[in-house]
Protein backbone atom coordinates (compact mmCIF):
# COMPACT_ATOMS: atom_id res chain seq x y z
CA UNK A 1 0.00 0.00 0.00
CA UNK A 2 2.78 2.59 0.65
CA UNK A 3 3.57 2.32 -2.96
CA UNK A 4 -0.19 3.15 -4.03
CA UNK A 5 0.22 6.13 -1.27
CA UNK A 6 3.56 7.03 -3.32
CA UNK A 7 1.86 6.72 -6.78
CA UNK A 8 -1.26 8.57 -5.55
CA UNK A 9 1.03 11.73 -4.26
CA UNK A 10 3.12 11.76 -8.21
CA UNK A 11 -0.43 11.85 -9.83
CA UNK A 12 -2.06 14.90 -7.75
CA UNK A 13 1.74 16.26 -6.67
CA UNK A 14 0.40 16.96 -3.58
CA UNK A 15 1.45 15.43 -0.45
CA UNK A 16 -1.21 16.07 1.77
CA UNK A 17 -3.66 13.55 3.60
CA UNK A 18 -6.91 15.45 4.99
CA UNK A 19 -7.85 14.32 8.46
CA UNK A 20 -11.88 13.86 8.11
CA UNK A 21 -12.15 14.34 12.15
CA UNK A 22 -16.01 15.35 12.57
CA UNK A 23 -17.80 17.03 15.41
CA UNK A 24 -20.72 18.75 15.76
CA UNK A 25 -19.49 22.17 15.92
CA UNK A 26 -17.84 21.45 12.11
CA UNK A 27 -21.06 20.11 10.39
CA UNK A 28 -23.00 23.11 9.03
CA UNK A 29 -26.91 23.45 10.42
CA UNK A 30 -28.42 22.67 7.58
CA UNK A 31 -26.98 19.00 7.68
CA UNK A 32 -27.69 18.45 11.36
CA UNK A 33 -31.32 20.18 11.20
CA UNK A 34 -32.17 17.77 8.72
CA UNK A 35 -30.70 14.37 9.97
CA UNK A 36 -32.61 15.91 13.29
CA UNK A 37 -35.79 16.01 11.69
CA UNK A 38 -34.94 12.39 10.36
CA UNK A 39 -33.90 10.74 13.40
CA UNK A 40 -34.78 12.61 16.26
CA UNK A 41 -32.35 14.28 18.74
CA UNK A 42 -30.45 10.99 18.84
CA UNK A 43 -27.17 9.04 17.83
CA UNK A 44 -28.53 8.44 14.43
CA UNK A 45 -29.12 11.67 13.96
CA UNK A 46 -25.59 12.16 14.53
CA UNK A 47 -23.98 9.58 12.23
CA UNK A 48 -26.24 10.06 9.62
CA UNK A 49 -25.15 13.61 9.73
CA UNK A 50 -21.45 13.06 10.02
CA UNK A 51 -21.96 10.71 6.97
CA UNK A 52 -23.30 13.55 5.00
CA UNK A 53 -20.74 15.89 5.94
CA UNK A 54 -18.16 13.51 4.92
CA UNK A 55 -19.42 12.80 1.71
CA UNK A 56 -19.54 16.12 0.79
CA UNK A 57 -15.88 16.82 1.22
CA UNK A 58 -14.81 13.81 -0.07
CA UNK A 59 -16.92 14.39 -3.36
CA UNK A 60 -15.22 17.80 -3.52
CA UNK A 61 -11.88 17.05 -2.95
CA UNK A 62 -11.11 13.68 -3.71
CA UNK A 63 -9.22 14.55 -7.31
CA UNK A 64 -6.65 16.61 -5.48
CA UNK A 65 -5.61 14.76 -2.90
CA UNK A 66 -3.78 11.68 -2.56
CA UNK A 67 -5.14 10.14 1.30
CA UNK A 68 -7.48 10.95 4.16
CA UNK A 69 -6.76 10.29 7.69
CA UNK A 70 -10.74 9.69 9.86
CA UNK A 71 -9.61 10.23 13.30
CA UNK A 72 -11.74 7.28 15.12
CA UNK A 73 -12.51 8.39 18.54
CA UNK A 74 -14.69 11.69 16.76
CA UNK A 75 -16.81 8.64 15.66
CA UNK A 76 -16.71 6.50 18.58
CA UNK A 77 -18.08 9.13 20.38
CA UNK A 78 -21.30 8.35 18.91
CA UNK A 79 -21.49 4.90 19.77
CA UNK A 80 -22.03 2.08 17.13
CA UNK A 81 -24.09 5.26 14.58
CA UNK A 82 -20.59 7.07 14.79
CA UNK A 83 -18.91 3.75 14.14
CA UNK A 84 -21.31 3.44 11.14
CA UNK A 85 -20.51 6.34 9.51
CA UNK A 86 -16.60 5.50 10.39
CA UNK A 87 -17.08 2.45 8.12
CA UNK A 88 -19.21 4.26 5.69
CA UNK A 89 -16.38 6.89 5.47
CA UNK A 90 -13.85 4.29 5.09
CA UNK A 91 -15.15 1.76 2.44
CA UNK A 92 -16.35 5.37 0.08
CA UNK A 93 -12.76 6.76 0.63
CA UNK A 94 -11.55 3.66 -1.09
CA UNK A 95 -14.05 3.22 -3.71
CA UNK A 96 -12.87 7.29 -4.68
CA UNK A 97 -9.17 5.57 -5.00
CA UNK A 98 -7.90 7.59 -2.02
CA UNK A 99 -5.29 5.68 0.18
CA UNK A 100 -7.23 5.58 4.24
CA UNK A 101 -5.09 5.92 6.98
CA UNK A 102 -6.86 4.97 10.18
CA UNK A 103 -5.93 7.30 12.89
CA UNK A 104 -6.56 4.95 16.27
CA UNK A 105 -3.18 5.31 18.06
CA UNK A 106 -3.66 1.36 18.98
CA UNK A 107 -0.83 0.46 21.62
CA UNK A 108 -1.26 -3.19 23.40
CA UNK A 109 0.14 -6.20 23.37
CA UNK A 110 -0.15 -9.96 22.35
CA UNK A 111 -3.49 -11.07 21.30
CA UNK A 112 -5.25 -7.73 22.10
CA UNK A 113 -2.69 -6.13 19.98
CA UNK A 114 -3.02 -8.78 16.91
CA UNK A 115 -6.56 -8.25 17.48
CA UNK A 116 -6.56 -4.50 16.69
CA UNK A 117 -3.97 -4.89 13.53
CA UNK A 118 -6.55 -7.67 12.02
CA UNK A 119 -9.51 -5.80 12.79
CA UNK A 120 -8.43 -2.64 11.07
CA UNK A 121 -5.88 -4.03 8.48
CA UNK A 122 -6.63 -7.88 8.15
CA UNK A 123 -9.62 -9.85 8.17
CA UNK A 124 -10.71 -12.84 10.15
CA UNK A 125 -12.26 -15.87 9.38
CA UNK A 126 -15.84 -16.94 9.89
CA UNK A 127 -16.66 -20.71 8.85
CA UNK A 128 -14.63 -21.11 5.40
CA UNK A 129 -14.96 -17.29 4.57
CA UNK A 130 -12.24 -14.47 5.11
CA UNK A 131 -14.03 -10.92 6.27
CA UNK A 132 -12.43 -7.94 6.55
CA UNK A 133 -13.71 -5.60 9.30
CA UNK A 134 -12.82 -1.60 9.15
CA UNK A 135 -10.33 -2.64 6.65
CA UNK A 136 -7.97 1.14 6.28
CA UNK A 137 -4.90 0.90 4.09
CA UNK A 138 -2.60 2.31 6.76
CA UNK A 139 -3.16 2.82 10.74
CA UNK A 140 -1.18 5.02 13.72
CA UNK A 141 0.26 3.33 16.28
CA UNK A 142 1.61 3.89 19.89
CA UNK A 143 5.17 2.65 20.69
CA UNK A 144 5.30 2.96 24.26
CA UNK A 145 4.51 -0.64 25.05
CA UNK A 146 8.12 -1.61 22.80
CA UNK A 147 8.29 -4.11 19.85
CA UNK A 148 5.29 -6.15 21.67
CA UNK A 149 2.83 -4.06 20.80
CA UNK A 150 3.95 -2.94 17.15
CA UNK A 151 5.36 -6.39 15.95
CA UNK A 152 2.11 -7.86 15.70
CA UNK A 153 0.95 -5.02 13.43
CA UNK A 154 4.02 -5.76 11.08
CA UNK A 155 3.12 -9.15 10.95
CA UNK A 156 -0.14 -8.18 9.74
CA UNK A 157 1.29 -5.18 7.65
CA UNK A 158 4.16 -8.26 5.52
CA UNK A 159 0.55 -10.57 4.97
CA UNK A 160 -1.54 -7.56 3.65
CA UNK A 161 0.52 -5.01 2.14
CA UNK A 162 -0.28 -2.32 4.36
CA UNK A 163 0.93 0.02 6.47
CA UNK A 164 1.90 1.70 9.91
CA UNK A 165 2.90 5.38 10.95
CA UNK A 166 4.41 4.97 14.46
CA UNK A 167 4.28 7.81 17.11
CA UNK A 168 7.65 9.40 17.25
CA UNK A 169 7.66 13.03 17.86
CA UNK A 170 3.85 14.22 18.18
CA UNK A 171 3.13 17.64 17.40
CA UNK A 172 1.25 18.63 20.83
CA UNK A 173 2.82 21.20 23.12
CA UNK A 174 2.86 18.93 26.13
CA UNK A 175 5.22 15.98 24.25
CA UNK A 176 7.94 16.42 25.65
CA UNK A 177 7.12 15.67 29.00
CA UNK A 178 8.03 11.97 27.99
CA UNK A 179 9.21 12.40 24.73
CA UNK A 180 12.19 14.52 25.09
CA UNK A 181 13.16 13.17 28.23
CA UNK A 182 17.18 11.92 28.38
CA UNK A 183 17.98 8.47 28.02
CA UNK A 184 21.81 8.67 29.03
CA UNK A 185 21.94 11.42 26.61
CA UNK A 186 19.40 10.69 23.67
CA UNK A 187 16.10 12.12 24.27
CA UNK A 188 13.69 9.27 24.15
CA UNK A 189 12.16 10.23 20.70
CA UNK A 190 15.59 9.47 18.97
CA UNK A 191 15.25 5.98 20.28
CA UNK A 192 12.14 5.53 19.35
CA UNK A 193 13.10 6.66 15.54
CA UNK A 194 15.84 4.86 15.35
CA UNK A 195 13.67 1.33 16.52
CA UNK A 196 11.09 2.15 13.95
CA UNK A 197 13.77 2.31 11.29
CA UNK A 198 14.88 -0.97 12.04
CA UNK A 199 11.42 -2.15 11.62
CA UNK A 200 11.20 -0.60 8.66
CA UNK A 201 13.92 -1.81 7.79
CA UNK A 202 12.81 -5.30 7.59
CA UNK A 203 9.03 -4.92 5.65
CA UNK A 204 9.93 -2.70 2.51
CA UNK A 205 7.63 -1.83 -0.19
CA UNK A 206 9.69 -0.81 -3.51
CA UNK A 207 10.88 2.42 -2.66
CA UNK A 208 9.76 3.28 0.83
CA UNK A 209 9.14 0.54 4.05
CA UNK A 210 5.33 -0.39 5.07
CA UNK A 211 6.30 1.11 8.66
CA UNK A 212 6.46 5.05 8.70
CA UNK A 213 6.51 7.37 11.53
CA UNK A 214 4.61 10.71 13.16
CA UNK A 215 6.54 13.48 13.57
CA UNK A 216 4.64 16.82 13.99
CA UNK A 217 5.23 19.76 11.80
CA UNK A 218 5.38 21.99 14.45
CA UNK A 219 8.57 20.75 15.48
CA UNK A 220 10.77 21.00 12.66
CA UNK A 221 14.31 20.77 13.81
CA UNK A 222 13.05 17.48 15.17
CA UNK A 223 11.60 16.62 11.65
CA UNK A 224 14.99 16.76 10.31
CA UNK A 225 16.75 15.02 12.23
CA UNK A 226 14.33 12.00 12.15
CA UNK A 227 14.34 12.48 8.31
CA UNK A 228 18.06 11.16 8.42
CA UNK A 229 17.55 9.11 11.02
CA UNK A 230 14.49 7.28 9.07
CA UNK A 231 15.22 7.25 5.65
CA UNK A 232 13.00 5.14 4.07
CA UNK A 233 10.01 5.58 6.42
CA UNK A 234 7.14 7.73 4.94
CA UNK A 235 7.27 10.57 7.83
CA UNK A 236 2.95 11.56 8.76
CA UNK A 237 2.79 15.44 9.66
CA UNK A 238 0.29 16.72 11.75
CA UNK A 239 0.50 19.78 13.14
CA UNK A 240 -0.10 22.41 9.86
CA UNK A 241 -2.24 24.92 9.72
CA UNK A 242 -5.11 24.81 13.17
CA UNK A 243 -1.62 23.57 15.49
CA UNK A 244 0.87 26.35 13.66
CA UNK A 245 2.57 24.61 11.02
CA UNK A 246 3.90 26.07 7.95
CA UNK A 247 5.19 25.55 4.47
CA UNK A 248 8.12 26.53 5.34
CA UNK A 249 8.56 24.19 8.62
CA UNK A 250 8.02 21.10 6.50
CA UNK A 251 11.65 21.38 3.68
CA UNK A 252 13.57 19.02 6.03
CA UNK A 253 10.46 16.59 6.50
CA UNK A 254 11.11 15.48 3.05
CA UNK A 255 14.20 13.11 0.65
CA UNK A 256 15.99 14.67 -1.68
CA UNK A 257 13.27 12.64 -4.10
CA UNK A 258 10.32 14.91 -3.42
CA UNK A 259 9.13 12.48 -1.37
CA UNK A 260 9.12 10.72 2.38
CA UNK A 261 6.37 12.58 4.16
CA UNK A 262 2.94 13.81 4.20
CA UNK A 263 1.47 16.70 5.57
CA UNK A 264 -2.09 16.41 7.65
CA UNK A 265 -4.75 18.79 7.94
CA UNK A 266 -7.93 18.30 9.71
CA UNK A 267 -10.49 20.82 10.87
CA UNK A 268 -8.18 24.07 8.84
CA UNK A 269 -10.00 22.34 5.99
CA UNK A 270 -13.14 20.36 6.41
CA UNK A 271 -13.99 23.50 8.78
CA UNK A 272 -12.41 25.88 5.84
CA UNK A 273 -16.01 27.70 6.01
CA UNK A 274 -15.65 28.41 9.01
CA UNK A 275 -12.61 30.50 8.73
CA UNK A 276 -12.76 34.07 7.77
CA UNK A 277 -11.05 33.92 4.31
CA UNK A 278 -13.41 31.25 3.22
CA UNK A 279 -16.39 32.85 5.23
CA UNK A 280 -18.18 33.70 1.52
CA UNK A 281 -18.72 30.43 0.89
CA UNK A 282 -21.32 30.30 3.94
CA UNK A 283 -22.66 26.78 5.23
CA UNK A 284 -24.07 25.39 2.23
CA UNK A 285 -20.73 25.90 0.04
CA UNK A 286 -18.95 23.94 3.36
CA UNK A 287 -17.13 21.62 0.78
CA UNK A 288 -16.20 24.05 -1.88
CA UNK A 289 -14.51 25.77 1.25
CA UNK A 290 -12.71 22.49 1.65
CA UNK A 291 -11.36 22.35 -1.93
CA UNK A 292 -10.20 25.88 -1.68
CA UNK A 293 -8.16 25.07 1.73
CA UNK A 294 -7.19 21.78 0.33
CA UNK A 295 -5.65 24.00 -2.59
CA UNK A 296 -4.49 26.76 -0.73
CA UNK A 297 -2.12 24.25 1.40
CA UNK A 298 -0.93 22.50 -1.85
CA UNK A 299 0.16 26.01 -3.08
CA UNK A 300 2.05 26.43 0.43
CA UNK A 301 3.77 23.87 0.56
CA UNK A 302 4.65 23.12 -3.24
CA UNK A 303 6.14 27.36 -3.00
CA UNK A 304 7.87 25.96 0.44
CA UNK A 305 9.53 22.91 -1.41
CA UNK A 306 10.56 24.72 -4.52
Amino acid sequence: MINKLIANIKKTNAPIVVGLDPTMKLIPAFIMEKAIKEHGETLNAAGAAIWEYNKGIIDAIYEYIPAVKPQIAMYEQFGMPGLEAFDKTVRYCKEKGLVVIGDIKRGDIGSTSTAYAIGHLGSVKIGSTLLRGFDEDFVTVNPYLGSDGVKPFIEVCKEEKKGIFVLVKTSNPSSGEFQDQLVGNRKLFELVGEKVNEWAMDCMGDEYSYVGAVVGATYPEEGKMMREVMPKSFILVPGYGAQGGKGKDLVHFFNKDGLGAIVNSSRGIIGAYQQEQYASYGDQGYAEAALAAVKAMKEDITQALG
